[in-house]
């Protein structure tokens, strides 16, 4: 079956009762035409902190006490499947995405592959999934920010820590505006910084737990509540790999996407998997997962005191507010690269669009990014913001690997992939199988919360967007 290669701009409003959209061109230094396109300014090096910079901060920083109170030191198994997982989603996204290197990421793909339905509800999901996992990282930010003054002998309890995660939310958002480079600049600053940190905290904590830097740990027993909760505890924590999708978001502004794209998520998943296995068996190791679970979402502060004193104490404090920073940083660029693409497919009005002359950013793509994040920043539910990402973005990677089989069944003449995924079909259909399986350990309240977004989402189709064709779909 012969199709047509998927244009940048591949929305058209052909028929139907939605309504009519005409490009939109502004002549003023303000915007230019819905025509351009994003620069591709991002090379390796930035593919890779998005994707490090992304998953580092809720599954170091934040995750430990509150996995270790849920499954105990097996939390490190919870953390592990939630990393293959990923790798099963990256392989087939990373075809994808060397395929069709546009803005967009997951939405692109599937809209593609299954249609305009499945398109604009993944599309607006994925809106939403990244919006929830920004206000889930910049949440845990406002944490860390109490803490780092804490630490320095001011204290300002925790009534501080959602107007900081508000300031520094909005901070971000005016930053990507001036460019996709100033926001990949500080992007690989901060995550250069980061490992640092870890690579030398990981490194003593191991040896400390060991017996090599001292006595050896009291044994814990493993799975102290069973293996039920593992399970529960995987589905809370997949938010730590949300990172490597967001990767595949700014494919359109990468050079060498052959390349560069399957690198960069890939070895994202790989780098940051060893380290959450690593943190799980350092924290419980210096605390016992009954007590560490009672120091809440810095929990590896108390670690750090632990192990090196008010000096790890402190190096810990900083790397969070570094992590969780990167984090909130690199989704929100990814949240607009998402929006952007569902505009331009006219999905979404196509002022949403919108590139700024001045920077050559999708400006009004930023706004609707930040806007909801601050609004749901101001609820300060961690765990609840963390399970609804999660739950938006496992159906998006379980249909990305559906994606894959229908166009490979398909191989329609454009689609001339650099990187080929291993073990097809196998990888894919078990990518999806277990995304999908994901979700139903979720609490009720976050699975209900995503099943309102994507009917929602659904519903916006049918009012708004039926009518829409999309080239280069079935």
């Amino acid at each position: 079956m012969s199709r047509d290669p998927p244009p940048a701009d591949a929305g058209t409003n052909v028929e139907g009762d939605a309504p009519q959209i005409e490009p939109t061109v502004e002549t003023d230094e303000a915007t230019i035409t819905d025509d351009a396109e994003l620069e591709r300014t991002l090379g390796l090096s930035g593919g890779l902190a998005i994707g490090i910079g992304t998953m580092i901060g809720a599954g170091i920083f934040v995750f430990p006490g509150l996995a270790a109170g849920r499954a105990g030191p097996a939390a490190a198994v919870s953390f592990t499947i939630g990393a293959v997982i990923a790798l099963l989603v990256a392989l087939p996204a990373s075809e994808l995405a060397t395929a069709m290197p546009k803005s967009g990421g997951g939405y692109y793909f599937v809209s593609r592959g299954l249609g305009t339905l499945a398109g604009t509800v993944i599309g607006l999901s994925l809106w939403f999934g990244l919006v929830f996992a920004s206000a889930f990282y910049l949440v845990g930010f406002g944490y860390y920010a109490v803490d780092t003054l804490a630490e320095v002998g001011v204290a300002v309890g925790d009534g501080l820590a959602v107007p900081l995660a508000l300031a520094v939310g909005a901070g971000f958002t005016l930053l990507n505006v001036t460019g996709t480079e100033n926001a990949a600049k500080l992007q690989n600053g901060v995550v250069a910084l980061l490992l640092s940190i870890l690579a030398f905290f990981l490194g003593y904590g191991t040896l400390d737990a060991l017996g090599v830097l001292g006595a050896p740990s009291a044994p814990e027993q493993f799975t102290p509540f069973g293996v039920a909760p593992i399970l529960t505890t995987a589905a809370l924590v997949f938010t730590s790999y949300l990172g490597f999708a967001q990767v595949a978001t700014v494919a359109g502004e990468m050079k060498d996407p052959g390349r560069n794209l399957p690198l960069a998520m890939v070895g994202s998943v790989l780098v940051v998997g060893v380290m959450y296995v690593l943190t799980i068996f350092v924290a419980t190791s210096a605390f016992g997962s009954a007590r560490l679970s009672t120091f809440g979402e810095t929990a590896m502060v108390e670690v750090g005191r632990e192990l090196l004193g008010p000096a790890g104490a402190l190096a810990i404090v900083f790397g969070g507010l570094l992590a969780t920073m990167s984090s909130a940083n690199a989704s929100i660029l990814g949240t607009s690269r998402a929006i952007y693409a569902v505009s331009k497919d006219a999905l979404l009005p196509r002022w949403a669009s919108r590139i700024n002359l001045r920077y050559g950013t999708p400006h009004v793509a930023l706004g609707l990014a930040g806007g909801p994040t601050l609004g749901l920043v101001a609820t300060g539910r961690v765990e609840v913001l963390a399970e609804v990402a999660s739950f938006l973005h496992l159906v998006l990677y379980g249909l990305i690997c559906v994606a894959l089989v229908v166009i490979r069944r398909d191989e329609p003449e454009w689609y001339d992939p650099d990187f080929r995924v291993p073990g097809y079909p196998v990888t894919p259909v078990v990518g999806a199988v277990a995304s999908f399986a994901l979700i139903g350990f979720m609490q009720r309240l976050s699975q209900v919360i995503g099943v309102a977004i994507m009917v929602a989402s659904a519903g916006w189709y049918l009012y708004y967007a039926r009518g829409v064709k999309l080239k280069g779909v079935l």
